[in-house]
């Protein structure tokens, strides 16, 4: 696994604020273990954007949802491939990017996500199928293209943003 973490001047040319941008960048193969320790990379990469817990809670549930389904749908869980992640922080949350070389979307298009249905029994309600209903809710701008053999989510989340300084 590559890491790059930067801490950048959020303007390079006029920094007179002195505040800074948080910037990731993880390239990974695809595996659930590696989804796991990119994961826990990113959270510990972002701690110098000193966000709130549901910030970070929020964070990880769409990362780990994204990741997890590049594994399972465009890899079909077969280890094989590469996933690109890029996250910087911007005025409005935190940019993320996800690249990878495997299956296209169906219709090149992300799932709707159901929400679960509130009337059903919980005995009844399906095991899995909410993740693209997370990850809707708790992002901006997604936007999905496939680009010659490369799929590229983007997203936006939106947190607080009180950058640490050391």
């Amino acid at each position: 696994m590559r890491i790059e973490h930067h801490l950048v001047p959020e303007n390079p040319i006029e920094d007179t604020s002195h505040q800074n941008s948080v910037e990731l960048r993880l390239v990974f193969p695809c595996t659930q273990s590696n989804v796991r320790l990119a994961l826990a990379s990113v959270m510990a990469g972002l701690g110098a954007m000193n966000l709130s817990e549901d910030d970070n809670s929020s964070i990880e549930i769409v990362l780990a949802e994204v990741l997890n389904n590049v594994t399972e749908h465009a890899y079909h869980d077969e280890g094989v491939g590469m996933i690109e992640l890029q996250l910087k922080q911007t005025q409005s949350g935190l940019s993320c990017r996800v690249i990878d070389t495997g299956d296209a979307m169906p219709r090149n298009v992300p799932p709707a996500g159901n929400p679960p249905n509130p009337d059903c029994p919980l005995e009844h309600q399906p095991e899995g199928g909410f993740g693209w209903f997370l990850i809707r809710h708790l992002t901006r701008d997604l936007a999905y293209m496939r680009q010659k053999d490369r799929n590229i989510l983007s997203f936006r989340i939106e947190v607080g943003q009180s950058i640490s300084r050391n």
